[in-house]
């Protein structure tokens, strides 16, 4: 019986005591993995996948993690000032043993998966940890909303939500804490709130007065 299955980007014709290079991954000499991504057996039967053959898998034991052999890239550019670079680069690669091929029931085998060393996977892991460290800004979002027993201070003239939330900012939440505004919490709160005048020229006093008495 033989596989064709598919990782790395990369499809293998395989069997049971084949050794074979495939792309890294992220397992030690020893253990023991198994390809999920089968794309046809062989053998009595032929079964081909759509695109995969469902339960079907490959297992197989990690032997060493190996280096290709180097390739040089050379790049010259012939111009008046003409230049050289030379690189050279050794794929990281795993060697393999074929044990086994499952045509059923590979997701009750127990053998972990083999994922790539640089798979979209591992990076997802990565990339959700963020979102941990988002959860405070939903507490201070929230924030706001614990002066939800204070007065309406819309009902002053002039005084809309953007406002409103200035006056909440600087600890002013009921029409009781304007009522007993002195001049000079009324010059104080005039210039930290940046309108100057404008507690005067409304008459928020008195109407905080008339509003708190209700």
């Amino acid at each position: 019986m033989f596989a064709v299955m598919k990782t790395g980007g990369k499809q293998y014709k395989v069997q049971s005591g084949d050794i074979l290079r495939v792309e890294k991954l992220a397992a030690d000499a020893g253990e023991k993995v198994q390809f999920n991504e089968i794309l046809m057996l062989g053998g009595d039967k032929v079964v081909l996948g759509a695109p995969l053959v469902d339960g079907a898998a490959v297992q197989a034991e990690v032997v060493d993690q190996v280096k290709a052999d180097k390739v040089i890239n050379f790049v010259k550019r012939r111009r008046k000032h003409s230049s050289k670079r030379t690189r050279g680069h050794r794929q990281k690669l795993t060697l393999v043993r074929v044990l086994d091929i499952l045509a059923s029931g590979a997701d009750k085998s127990g053998v972990k998966a083999a994922v790539g060393a640089g798979s979209v996977a591992g990076v997802a892991v990565a990339a959700a940890a963020p979102k941990k460290a988002a959860a405070p800004k939903a507490e201070k979002a929230a924030a706001p909303k614990a002066a939800a027993g204070a007065d309406d201070l819309k009902l002053l003239s002039g005084v809309g939500p953007a406002l409103e939330k200035k006056l909440h900012e600087a600890g002013i939440t009921s029409f009781a804490q304007i009522a007993a505004w002195t001049d000079a919490d009324v010059e104080e709160f005039g210039e930290k709130l940046s309108f100057k005048g404008r507690i005067e020229r409304e008459g928020w006093i008195e109407q905080a007065k008339e509003l708190a008495s209700k």
